[in-house]
């Protein structure tokens, strides 16, 4: 009587995977930053200067985008809209994590009292819902990228204080937080040495989400008239400015809205894979 062997499978280990996820996603974001950084000189045309007639060609070899009503090279265009929305987003985050990040590991680490003050605080500036803000700024001030920017980044920074805050306050109920504490150590070192590197995995991970999510907020400003006036080559304004020639000239105001939907789905992923990663190596 033969006996059977057991069928040996292959388990592939899926951390692997998720290793393999967390690596794409920082490559797509650095490759997207270098294109962003890089626009003026991919740009085939200059984006403000009429490069061709008729206007409104559709793809040639020339503009692979066509061109728009004033006959710009909407590929050049679309690129450095790319540059200043990816970075425009960039910059409000390194806002909100340079202020927020203070503010929530001051909160994290120190009394009762101090932490209530700052929340409170924080939650006054969350009240501020951002388009209206920035209606606001920008009636006062002018229409401009900066000053959107200005308004944008108020009322981002308290997410990160409130993310910030949170994870120092589970970090220092941890037992080497009070074997610190034992020794002594200085409320200044116990956060930067013991609290801070258990906070920035929470913080790299809400960003990469949050770049895409700024995207969409500011190329939505842009949209409503709240960016840099024209010809600025904006990605929701050229949307915006070019809806009547949706059903003929259609590239003219996809495109843009196209770049938009690709780097909110970029920043998606990205934060995706990072957190998914986050997850398994706990």
């Amino acid at each position: 009587m033969s006996t059977l062997a057991p069928a040996r499978t292959r388990v592939r280990p899926s951390f692997s995977i998720s290793v393999d996820r967390h690596k794409v996603a920082i490559s797509v974001l650095i490759a997207v930053t270098l294109i962003a950084l890089l626009a003026p000189v991919l740009a085939p045309d200059n984006p403000l200067v009429p490069v061709d007639q008729p206007f409104l060609q559709p793809f040639t070899l020339a503009h692979l985008l066509g061109t728009d009503s004033v006959g710009r090279d909407v590929l050049s265009r679309v690129l450095l809209g790319v540059r200043s929305s990816w970075l425009s987003a960039i910059a409000v985050i390194l806002f909100g994590v340079v202020i927020g990040g203070t503010v929530g590991m001051i909160a994290g680490v120190s009394s009762d009292r101090i932490d209530s003050l700052l929340m409170r605080i924080t939650d006054g500036f969350l009240a501020f819902p951002g388009p209206v803000l920035a209606i606001a700024v920008v009636a006062s001030l002018g229409a401009s990228l900066f000053h959107t920017l200005i308004a944008v980044a108020i009322v981002w920074w308290p997410l990160y204080a409130r993310i910030v805050r949170g994870e120092a306050r589970a970090i220092m109920s941890r037992p080497h937080i009070e074997a610190a504490r034992t020794f002594n150590v200085g409320g200044f070192r116990l956060a930067m040495r013991h609290v801070l590197p258990g906070v920035v995995p929470a913080i790299i991970v809400t960003a990469s989400l949050d770049v895409g999510n700024l995207v969409i907020t500011l190329s939505g400003l842009s949209f409503l008239g709240l960016g840099a006036p024209a010809p600025a080559p904006e990605l929701g304004a050229m949307a915006a400015r070019n809806l009547q020639y949706l059903l003929q000239q259609w590239w003219v105001c996809v495109m843009p809205a196209l770049a938009i939907a690709i780097m909110a789905i970029i920043s998606n992923f990205a934060g995706d894979a990072l957190r998914d990663f986050g997850s398994r190596g706990q």
